[in-house]
């Protein structure tokens, strides 16, 4: 049965098949095998204090859907890259979101005690620790791409755009924003930062993945106009799980941003208005995907993500 993704209400047309889920976890699957190895390399070789590696790896190994890396490989796959080639650098990506989230739960910026229904690294190693650890494993993912075994030309590619990505004009910008408390927060700013923050590294995982199987430039444009959708509908769907979610299956305190005083999309224009602008923004995402073959997991992963529970 074909589904009609450009329907207004694609909610209905929702089916996440037996088949993608297990595509899903096999993605997922070769991330963690890859990152378990990266681990015990780092350990053996001295590559920092014990302490350190074990609070890297502590919230590496905290759960996640592996999102990120999933779409890189799948993106490589169906571009048709090798995708064990491009695993290293999913796995980097993997440490850099890991370090963004360790320094996001820090007393200076969000102080979240919880992350994924664990005590958050600095509750469990200290402040001092996991700051270390958030540095460690972002310096750690450049030097795993600089040595897999893509072309040297594609890994300078990767590390720009990867360095874009998280600098001052993407994921750390957007964080600037958010810590902004004198900014008024009005729906552009908001979405501007909700495009750096989250988007970017999507951004980066989507197009990185283009870049490794040597996608022409009308991919690449395909690419990162879908992520920057998804990254905006992914947000969105975070704003309302933390007004309407269940914490037990969040793994943290419902209305923690209302609590905190931030301004999100839902405190702007409701819940119906979030959802309303979610699905479109995902009907928006799935549509750049007509531009690629053999793309029916990323629709279904792309409606996963707007329909999840956590």
């Amino acid at each position: 049965m074909t589904r009609k993704w450009g329907t207004s209400k694609i909610m209905d047309n929702y089916i996440f098949s037996e088949r993608s889920k297990a595509h899903l976890d096999e993605l997922a699957a070769m991330t963690n095998s890859e990152l378990e190895r990266l681990k015990e390399n780092s350990a053996k070789n001295g590559y920092c204090k014990k302490s350190i590696v074990e609070a890297m790896w502590y919230s590496l190994s905290a759960g996640g859907k592996r999102i990120r890396p999933a779409l890189m490989l799948e993106f490589c796959r169906i571009c048709g890259g090798d995708v064990k080639k491009v695993l290293p650098s999913a796995c980097a990506l993997e440490m850099i979101h890991t370090f963004s989230l360790i320094h996001d739960d820090l007393p200076c910026m969000d102080d979240d005690d919880l992350r994924r229904g664990k005590p958050s690294c600095h509750k469990a190693y200290g402040e001092a620790e996991a700051l270390l650890a958030g540095d460690a494993l972002l310096n750690l993912s450049y030097e795993i791409i600089s040595g897999s075994d893509l072309p040297a030309e594609t890994k300078i590619t990767v590390i720009s755009e990867l360095s874009r990505d998280v600098g001052i004009n993407g994921m750390i910008g957007g964080q600037v924003i958010d810590t902004s408390y004198n900014v008024e927060m009005t729906g552009d700013l908001l979405f501007e930062m909700y495009g750096m923050k989250t988007g970017s590294l999507l951004k980066a995982a989507c197009k990185i993945g283009c870049i490794a199987a040597n996608a022409d430039e009308t991919k690449l444009k395909s690419a990162e106009a879908y992520a920057e959708k998804l990254g905006l509908a992914f947000q969105i769907k975070d704003d309302i799980l933390d007004v309407s979610g269940d914490e037990k299956l969040l793994g943290k305190p419902i209305g923690s941003d209302k609590e905190s005083g931030k301004t999100t999309y839902v405190s702007l224009y409701g819940l119906e208005e979030s959802r309303k602008t979610a699905e479109k923004l995902t009907k928006e995402a799935i549509s750049e995907l007509d531009n690629f073959g053999d793309n029916e997991f990323l629709k279904e992963l792309t409606m996963f993500l707007l329909a999840r529970n956590y």
